[in-house]
């Protein structure tokens, strides 16, 4: 009966069923759970393409250009319309039923400003003036950051910018200070809006310079664009560093009137002699009131960063069921494997939080931290120590043999092995375990559901004086850490092939029962089948910076570096079905309901980063209807290993046709030849 009183309550908190997609992660906390429930795992093999749009960059910008995006947007749906932006920071409103586009407004950002973190716009924020009355010119309003650095706010209903909002629709960000070249700074994560506030954060290059420029929040009104407040992340008494900026994406309460910020590392990374201290307050959660920016709690989930472990990933509000009553608490995910919970009111540990020794041994100049956050009753999401007696090989024993000779030389004790001369394994890698995709929650069951990547960097910090005539490595990235003794390389643990050095899976989906303290299940996620020669679709799994989307249909939805949205069955975890896409979607899916109609929607636009195909495409899937069915071709070839086995087959039917063509040939050539013999 208490389980019964406990669910009827937790539907009662979510609220009534949405047809919208109204937030970034879905809802203001970022639960990216949906309430729609037509498609279920009984139906969702009778998904099919419903539409495809193509933003045109493939064809208007030029290759090299678009060798630095990422298509990494979750669209909006909402006054009956999907709402996107491209890297470039258009913005574009689509039909929900055909993916025509009903209007589109450019902001004309350079395209020689090279950004540190790609031309990238992972979503916009949608907000509704409920003091304008109603057919008012911009009383609902699209807000989007660019990469220049620039809010502007636009009407929902048209696209045009909203006049009353600082100079023409738009307000500049200030850095704090001169950039060191046009894309140092810049606005990758969608802004969040609380009683009447923008709020954004920034994205600052890496591992530059100590004095990076700061990673102030601001807020401005959402009415009229003047600066309402802003917020440092960083006690600034008695250090030397920049940055600790919110670039992942951020969550809104209108209730408590708080804004939650995931904070990132302070400059630089991986070395922070200049920076005594836990560096307060980097690398944390923090609650501020969205009308003000005062702080009303913090929580640091990594003291005196330097791996580069910042918090990557939005921070999902939802009322748990502690097995003491319900409780509100913000669920933060690391790239550690970590999840903390805290309480959304104080920001103290929903269960222990205990500090633990960790390694020591830093680099000269450096003061690590003796201890470390380790969350006890929710376990961590996958593995923190990977040895190099452990290797995986794709080309038999050559791969193993590099992997080993390249590892054993490293420092390796577990998880917060300091950075240093001779080289560190970071495992798991500064990309996660969890990455800006964050993790789903389903309030019903209490269930949490999140991607994390399996995969290990090799950090190597370099004197300064032998870093003059560096070159970056290959796939990797070079960091001078400017006023700092070293420089920095940071290099992607792999073989001779390229495939990573730990044995796979190399990308998984995790679900946990919250409540119980217990890890369901694991999925592996993704093939190798957009990477290998010929298409062999190898179940490695594929790393994974993208999030997912769970539905009270009792699916949860995710993409891959492969081209396939997938599906999977939210109670067991079999995978059901996967889609074809275009180029690999590296992005969060979301949902949303047209006519009657359930449809789920994902940019596939590639990951320029991880070395995938780039493509410029929204994908949306429905049911088949009436008299509609699933083809022949997307049940067979259009599956994981399908073109592989199309290939295979094809080659065969040559190789088979050849040989009969051979053998009839030299059939009538024998004939021939005996006709000949008799006649002579």
């Amino acid at each position: 009966m208490k389980r019964i009183f406990a669910l009827l309550t937790l539907a009662l908190c979510a609220g009534a069923p949405a047809r919208a997609w109204d937030h970034w992660g879905g809802d203001s906390g970022g639960t990216r759970y949906s309430p729609l429930n037509k498609i279920t795992p009984g139906n969702v093999d009778s998904l099919v393409p419903a539409w495809t749009f193509h933003t045109g960059d493939l064809i208007a910008r030029p290759a090299r250009v678009m060798a630095r995006t990422k298509l990494e947007v979750t669209p909006l749906f909402v006054e009956n319309s999907v709402i996107m932006c491209t890297p470039f920071n258009e913005v574009i409103a689509l039909d929900p039923g055909t993916g025509r586009q009903k209007w589109r407004f450019d902001p004309k950002i350079s395209l020689s400003q090279n950004p540190a973190n790609r031309y990238n716009c992972r979503g916009v924020a949608y907000w509704r003036d409920e003091q304008a009355a109603d057919g008012t010119v911009c009383r609902s309003r699209i807000f989007t950051g660019t990469n220049d650095a620039r809010v502007i706010a636009l009407d929902a209903k048209t696209g045009r910018p909203c006049a009353d909002f600082g100079e023409g629709g738009e307000v500049k960000v200030d850095p704090g200070k001169s950039l060191r070249w046009p894309g140092e700074y810049q606005i990758t994560s969608a802004p969040v809006v609380g009683r009447g506030v923008v709020v954004v954060g920034s994205s600052i290059s890496d591992n530059g310079r100590i004095d990076a420029p700061s990673g102030t929040v601001h807020g401005f009104d959402a009415r009229t664009g003047r600066a309402r407040w802003n917020w440092d992340p960083l006690v600034r008494e008695g250090i030397e560093a920049g940055a600790a900026n919110v670039w992942a994406p951020m969550s809104v309460d209108d209730r408590l009137g708080l804004v939650f910020l995931p904070t990132s590392s302070p400059s630089p990374d991986f070395w922070g002699g200049k920076r005594p201290g836990n560096n307060e307050y980097a690398d944390s959660v923090v609650a501020l009131n969205v009308e003000t920016g005062e702080r009303v709690w913090a929580f640091q989930t990594v003291h005196h960063d330097v791996w580069d472990y910042d918090l990557p990933a939005q921070p999902t509000l939802a009322r748990i069921d502690t097995g003491n009553g319900l409780r509100d608490a913000v669920i933060q995910p690391t790239k550690q494997g970590f999840l903390f919970v805290l309480d959304e009111h104080t920001g103290q540990p929903v269960w222990p939080i205990e500090e633990r020794p960790v390694p020591q041994g830093g680099a000269d100049g450096e003061k690590l931290s003796p201890t470390q956050p380790f969350p006890t009753h929710v376990p961590v999401l996958m593995g923190q120590r990977f040895s190099p007696d452990n290797v995986f090989g794709l080309i038999p024993f050559i791969d193993r043999k590099v992997c080993r000779e390249t590892l054993a030389p490293l420092r390796n004790d577990g998880l917060y092995t300091p950075p240093s001369l001779q080289g560190t394994i970071a495992y798991p890698m500064t990309g996660g375990g969890v990455n800006w995709g964050g993790a789903a929650f389903d309030p019903t069951h209490q269930i949490v559901y999140t991607n994390v990547t399996h995969a290990a960097h090799i950090i190597k910090l370099i004197p300064t004086a032998d870093a003059a005539n560096l070159k970056r490595p290959k796939g990797g990235d070079l960091g001078m850490q400017r006023g700092a003794p070293f420089a920095m390389t940071r290099t992607v643990a792999s073989g001779l092939s390229g495939a990573l050095c730990n044995p796979p899976p190399w990308g998984e989906l995790v679900a946990v029962d919250l409540k119980a303290g217990r890890i369901l299940w694991h999925a592996s996620v993704g093939t190798s089948e957009d990477r290998a020669p010929l298409g062999i679709a190898f179940r490695t799994g594929t790393p994974l910076f993208s999030g997912v989307l769970v539905t009270a249909g009792g699916l949860v939805f995710t993409g891959a570096l492969d081209a396939y949205l997938r599906a999977f069955d939210a109670k067991s975890g079999a995978e059901l079905w996967q889609g074809r896409l275009p180029v690999p979607g590296a992005a969060n899916p979301m949902t949303y309901e047209w006519k009657g109609e359930q449809y789920v929607l994902i940019a596939a636009g590639g990951h320029s980063e991880a070395g995938s195909t780039i493509g410029d495409s929204l994908v949306a899937f429905r049911l088949a209807r009436q008299g509609e069915a699933p083809s022949l071709w997307s049940r067979t070839v259009d599956r994981p290993g399908g073109r592989f086995k199309a290939k295979l087959c094809s080659a065969l039917a040559v190789a088979v046709l050849l040989s009969a063509a051979g053998w009839s040939w030299r059939r009538r050539s024998r004939r021939a030849a005996a006709g000949r013999n008799a006649a002579g």
